[in-house]
């Protein structure tokens, strides 16, 4: 009779284990005693003998692949014999004693247990943005057997209708304004009356943009054999969602289905207009000649930069007494300020009320007033994306309408993680791609916790804005005022008079006493690929002198970053009055 040989169990707390080696491949002989396969458990690598002689009739579990214990992973018999009926009949043999697994050397058997609940995939993940797909990857290469559900697109909003679409027009435009300024430069023969922008050209080099990363994460998943299911995943339970006539069970689910635009309610919509959100935004086939654009936040700013560059008129209209809340005021205004020159008009403080006829009427300082517009522009937020995935039905919480996790990704719900803009704690693709992570190592029985202070956020003007940590007044209110600022503007750059532009500042904010960065907030030529080292030495816990220190090379913008923290924390900076 063939015998099933299964995973066994060499620990009291050892759930599953890794497959390092076969020391026998199908259809060659075995004797008693000798190793069959090695094992990986949380402690060692063991070998495992064979209990009889027989031949290796056929193998479930690649090398490197992980299973659950006392499940079957290969069958050993005698010539002839049909491994298949084998592992039906203990399949079907529920009264009967577990076949005999393979003993581990010098070992005693394990005491019988039943077969554990198995599920068709290990982890499962819902939704195939940047956060969804790179933890679909992650999972795979930890030796997780995974899936990823998608509805609409692969890449999300990020690769499609955010991110990487907006960065496309944008590169466009500041093309634009340098072929402008050609003159400046020595270059003749450019008239600046002369240029334009083809829309149609614009729009196809966006488009094979956007289709080249989707490809790539297509490729990459299958690269990966992330398993790929098309279609909108409800819970059916905590275990099993339902994605059209399928069922797909798996031990562990991410959720990472995104954000969508919000449309606020409490903004009125009368007559005939010609509203559209950052989606439609990133298809117009042509540049209005005006556009009012509400919201003041990362997305309305970038908008209203793009658009004005291309030659619309643009008014921007926020509730709040700044724009960009996540940015320190002192570098907001300033490129406000160059907004506002090359012919933004902003209304701070302006509380919209109601859209007519393209006309947007506001109230501010107990004033009424509108602005007329050939478009509207909504840009005030977004909201996590939960619609049909049945997570209430299942007993999720919600903090609001985001689904509620710790700081380990876990939701209520012990087998279930969120990552990314439907958790609602930062919206932005990177925190996404990084909680994917923490789910994942937990997942695997690690423990790890995400860090929500030492987060970048990127800003695409020019010049760019690029910032990590607490404003100044953030750091003062939790530090008791106890801290430093130090500040260094761009026309004591070399690197930046030469590009032509010397507007902007560098500002740092660090610990008083201990020099621990709290904050820095970069406006400049090419900071959004700076920043990234702030990033580092914050999670390195390097301090200003540290910074200080580190040796920056010249001529570059970089540069003016070690002389902020000069001026935080020596007082001074070397090339700054």
């Amino acid at each position: 009779m063939a015998e099933v040989i299964i995973m066994p169990k060499l620990g009291f707390n050892m759930d599953e284990g890794q497959l390092v080696k076969w020391h026998k491949a199908v259809g060659e002989r075995v004797k008693k005693g000798e190793v069959l396969f090695e094992i990986n458990t949380d402690k060692t690598t063991m070998p495992v003998e064979a209990t009889a002689d027989g031949t290796v009739l056929k193998i479930m579990l690649e090398e490197g692949a992980y299973a659950e214990v006392f499940t079957p992973i290969a069958v050993v018999g005698q010539d002839g014999e049909d491994p298949d009926a084998a592992l039906a009949a203990q399949a079907g043999e529920a009264t009967a004693p577990q076949p005999a697994a393979a003993l581990p050397a010098a070992s005693q058997p394990a005491a019988q247990q039943p077969a554990p609940i198995t599920y068709e995939y290990e982890v499962t993940v819902i939704g195939a943005g940047p956060g969804g797909y790179e933890t679909a990857i992650k999972a795979a290469q930890m030796g997780k057997k995974t899936c990823i559900i998608e509805s609409t697109y692969f890449g999300g909003t990020c690769l499609n209708v955010g991110c990487i679409p907006t960065k496309a027009l944008i590169k466009t435009a500041e093309l634009l304004t340098e072929m402008r300024k050609a003159g400046e430069f020595g270059i003749k023969g450019v008239s600046p009356d002369a240029l334009s922008v083809d829309m149609k050209v614009l729009q196809a080099r966006k488009g094979r943009v956007v289709k080249t990363l989707v490809n790539g994460v297509k490729a990459l998943l299958r690269g990966n054999k992330v398993s790929v299911v098309e279609g909108r995943a409800s819970f059916v339970d905590a275990h099993t969602v339902s994605v059209a006539d399928k069922k797909i069970t798996s031990e562990t689910f991410i959720i990472a289905t995104g954000s969508s635009v919000f449309m606020p309610p409490f903004i009125a919509q009368e007559g005939s207009n010609h509203i559209i959100t950052s989606t439609e935004a990133l298809d117009l086939d042509h540049v209005p000649g005006s556009i009012a654009v509400i919201g003041g936040g990362v997305i309305g700013i970038e908008f209203a930069y793009l658009l004005s560059h291309l030659g619309s008129k643009v008014t921007v209209l926020e509730l709040t007494d700044h724009i960009l809340p996540m940015v320190d005021p002192e570098i907001s205004e300033m490129a406000q300020k160059r907004m506002e020159a090359e012919g933004v008009t902003f209304y701070l403080g302006a509380k919209v009320q109601k859209i007519r006829d393209d006309a947007v009427y506001y109230e501010k300082d107990g004033v009424q007033a509108s602005v007329q517009a050939d478009m509207v522009l909504m840009a005030v937020g977004r909201v996590p994306n939960t619609e049909g995935l049945n997570a209430e039905g299942i007993g999720l919480e919600f903090d609001r309408k985001a689904i509620k996790t710790d700081l380990h990704m876990r939701t209520n719900l012990p087998n279930i993680y969120a990552i990314g803009d439907v958790n609602g704690k930062v919206m932005l693709a990177h925190t996404a791609s990084h909680e994917g992570m923490v789910a994942v190592a937990n997942i695997c029985g690690h423990d790890e916790e995400m860090n929500y202070d030492r987060i970048p956020s990127c800003i695409y003007l020019d010049p760019e804005i690029a910032c990590i940590g607490l404003t100044e007044e953030q750091a003062k209110e939790r530090r008791g005022g106890n801290v430093k600022v130090g500040r260094f503007r761009m026309n004591g750059n070399g690197k930046s008079l030469v590009e032509g532009d010397t507007d902007g500042a560098f500002k740092v904010i660090v610990d008083a006493e201990l020099g621990e960065i709290l904050g820095v907030h970069l406006y400049g030529k090419h900071v959004t690929d700076m920043i990234g080292e702030v990033s580092v030495a914050m999670t390195a816990e390097a301090t200003a002198e540290e910074m200080i220190h580190a040796i920056h090379p010249h001529p570059t913008v970089n540069e003016a970053l070690g002389e902020a923290f000069m001026a935080a924390w020596n007082g001074k900076a070397i090339n700054g009055l």
